[in-house]
């Protein structure tokens, strides 16, 4: 088995009816119930919104990333599968697509210390 990163981008519905939103909340809280009785699921948080950006060999920092974005990481797991395929194959259950929202698929490097 290897260990997964699921990067959550987009699939927010700000304007959404606190009944929706609930809705929605209790379709992620099953497929993590599912990802946990298979036990692949390992971790995962959502990400708040703002922060700050550093970059460049000058290391400017600069606020962001904007919610507002399409591409902006919302949240992450970390998950165990045999492979890549089956990485994306547990990730097609994931409720951002009913949203819009994409699920970046990255297999996690293991470096020995």
């Amino acid at each position: 088995m290897s260990n997964f990163m699921y990067l959550f981008r987009g699939g927010e519905n700000p304007s959404a009816s606190p009944d929706k939103m609930q809705a929605q909340m209790k379709k992620w809280m099953d497929w993590i119930q599912r990802l946990k009785e298979q036990e692949k699921y390992i971790s995962g948080e959502p990400l708040q919104p703002g922060g700050k950006v550093v970059s460049g060999a000058k290391k400017i920092i600069t606020d962001g990333p904007f919610a507002e974005g399409k591409e902006v990481v919302g949240g992450f797991f970390l998950i165990r599968a045999a492979s890549l395929d089956e990485a994306v194959a547990l990730s097609k259950d994931c409720p951002i697509f009913e949203s819009g929202g994409s699920v970046e698929v990255r297999p996690v490097q293991i470096i020995n210390h």
